[in-house]
This record gives C-alpha cells, sequence and structure tokens, in this order.
C-alpha cells in the first residue's frame, strides 16, 4: 500500500491529502474502483450529487472498515438545488447516500442555477438547460448555515471565475476553503493561482491529466497532455510516468489532485505521483502552459458565459 503522505492544510482547520479519487463517469464501476483505490492507499475521495456515484463511495467507505475520520470526503451541491431553501435538503441527501453525518468539503458545484425541481438536467423546448433564478451568493450562504451547523467542515466553489468569485468574497463571511477547477500543466493560470494564494483559499485539480478524458471534444486532434516528451523526460529522471509528474507539478503548487481511474494498476500508479520535483524541473514544466482549456460548458449548456475572465477562454 502506498498512501500519500503530502497533505494541504485548509482556512477551515482540516488537512486535505493531496491525492485524491475522482469519481466522475462510469457510475457502476465506481464502488469497486474506490474499494480499490481505498486498498491502494487514498484517503481522500472526490464525489458529486450530479455523478449519482455517492452510494457506490458510500458503500466502498463501509465495506473497508477504515474509520470514518481517517477519510477526507468531498461532494458537491448540484445546479437544480441552488434555491436556498433546497440547499439543506441536498446536503441531507448526499449525507445519506454517503453513509455519513458529515462532509469534510462541500462545494458549490457551478455558480449557475438550473431550475428547482428533481430533475438533474430540466430541459426547455430547445432542449437547453432550464435557467434557474437563485443568486450563488444566496445559495453560498445557505451553504454557510451546513457549515456552521456541522454538516461540512469546510466550503467551497467550483468552476468559478475571477469576478463571480470577489464578489462572493465581498458579500459572504466564510472565506471558501477551496476552489476546485480545472488545472494542468497546459493550462497554469499562474495569477489566478496567486489570487487563490493571497486569500488562503486551496485549490483542487481536476482533470490533472488535461485532455486524457474523451469526453473532451477539443482536446481530441491533439496528443494526450501525459504523453507530452517534456514531462515524459521529467519523469524518467525520477523513474515516474509523465502522468505521475504531471501530479507531481499540481501538489508542488501547494494542490490537491484528483486523478480518476478504473483500472488498479493506474489507480496505484496514480497514488506514486505524490514525490518531489527539483526547482529546474518545475521550471522546465512551466513552459508547457499552452493555456488550453478543455472543459467549458458554455456553448452546450446555451445560459452562461463561464470563465469569461480567466486564462483558456475561446
Amino acid at each position: 500500500m502506498t498512501t500519500s503522505t503530502t497533505k494541504f492544510k485548509l482556512n477551515a482547520g482540516a488537512e486535505i491529502p493531496a491525492i485524491g479519487f475522482g469519481t466522475w463517469q462510469d457510475k457502476d464501476a465506481q464502488e469497486d474502483a474506490v474499494s480499490e483505490a481505498l486498498k491502494a492507499g487514498y484517503r481522500h475521495i472526490d464525489t458529486a450529487r450530479i455523478y449519482g456515484t455517492e452510494p457506490a463511495v458510500g458503500a466502498a467507505i463501509k465495506k473497508s472498515g477504515i474509520p470514518r475520520a481517517e477519510i477526507f470526503i468531498t461532494t458537491k451541491l448540484w445546479n437544480n438545488s441552488h434555491d436556498p431553501a433546497d440547499v439543506e435538503a441536498a446536503i441531507d441527501a448526499s449525507l445519506r447516500d454517503l453513509g455519513t453525518d458529515y462532509l469534510d468539503l462541500y462545494l458549490m458545484h457551478w455558480p449557475s442555477p438550473f431550475a428547482r425541481g428533481d430533475a438533474l438536467f430540466p430541459r426547455g423546448d430547445d432542449g437547453k438547460p432550464k435557467k434557474g433564478e437563485s443568486d450563488y451568493v444566496e445559495t453560498y450562504k445557505a451553504m454557510e448555515k451546513a457549515f456552521k451547523n456541522g454538516k461540512a467542515r469546510a466550503i467551497g466553489i467550483s468552476n468559478f471565475s475571477h469576478s463571480e468569485l470577489e464578489r462572493l468574497l465581498k458579500e459572504t463571511s466564510v472565506v471558501p476553503a477551496a476552489h476546485q477547477m480545472e488545472l494542468h500543466p497546459y493550462l497554469q493560470q499562474k495569477s489566478w493561482v496567486e489570487f487563490h494564494k493571497s486569500k488562503g483559499i486551496h485549490i483542487t485539480q481536476y482533470s490533472p491529466f488535461g485532455n486524457q478524458n474523451e469526453i473532451y471534444d477539443s482536446g481530441k486532434n491533439m496528443g494526450k497532455l501525459i504523453d507530452d516528451p517534456v514531462l515524459a523526460e521529467v519523469g524518467k529522471k525520477y523513474g515516474k510516468t509523465g502522468a505521475q509528474a504531471a501530479l507531481a507539478w499540481g501538489i508542488a503548487q501547494g494542490h490537491s489532485v484528483i486523478p480518476k481511474s478504473k483500472t488498479p494498476a493506474r489507480i496505484q500508479a496514480n497514488l506514486g505521483g505524490d514525490f518531489k520535483l527539483e526547482a529546474a524541473d518545475l521550471q522546465k514544466l512551466s513552459t508547457l502552459d499552452k493555456k488550453l482549456r478543455f472543459n467549458d460548458p458554455s456553448s452546450s449548456w446555451g445560459l452562461w458565459d463561464f470563465y469569461s475572465d480567466l486564462e483558456g477562454k475561446k
């Protein structure tokens, strides 16, 4: 078993393990995958209401016999539950499915509300998601209540733009403990990262392998990030792969990273990304920044212009 040993302290007090296990996609494979991850040594599991994987995560944790206190669980509020009156019921549903009475970190998945109701993707006649009326600031204030009553030991955000985060900080009282966002050597967003440091907001990198995920159309007509020769060369120096070097790059920035896989060998290998890169190698990897963003549902959802003031916006 190779446990990820690096941890980062959140502004709410808890420590988040640097390497987490992502559970987006492959819903039916997740119970086995999370069981495998826990066996391998992961102690940070990332899920979300929209993934439909909370029950699988809960079942795997229960089966593992690992004490709840040793596992850091993150889940996320989905867009159909943004109305402040719906937030507590949403967190309660997540707690129920996860089989726990508290979350280590609860994130607002997107700043964008869908219409209220049970439908996760309520659609209008045009096939686009139906827009809700809530304001993300009011949604966050309802999340602050979950933080104060102990259902969430830390709260945060995901996929916010600079101006959205600035407004949130001005109009709410709990500084987000974490911001989960797309970040990898091809999308380094250095000034955005510095802004988070200045506010004491931890960053969790999703898609730390960039365009490895087949769902990202914009990454299909180019080489995979993890096959980049510079990453491969840096990794080789330490007896590691390009993928492991990409994870180590994120950890060197002070970020947690949440790679995902359902393959036991890869699940194990990703834990090997928790190693220290020398300054010269970090400098080499800093030259890979192509300002390439692969996840942007602005056009497919057709309601919001996400990331409008951030690097990588097409």
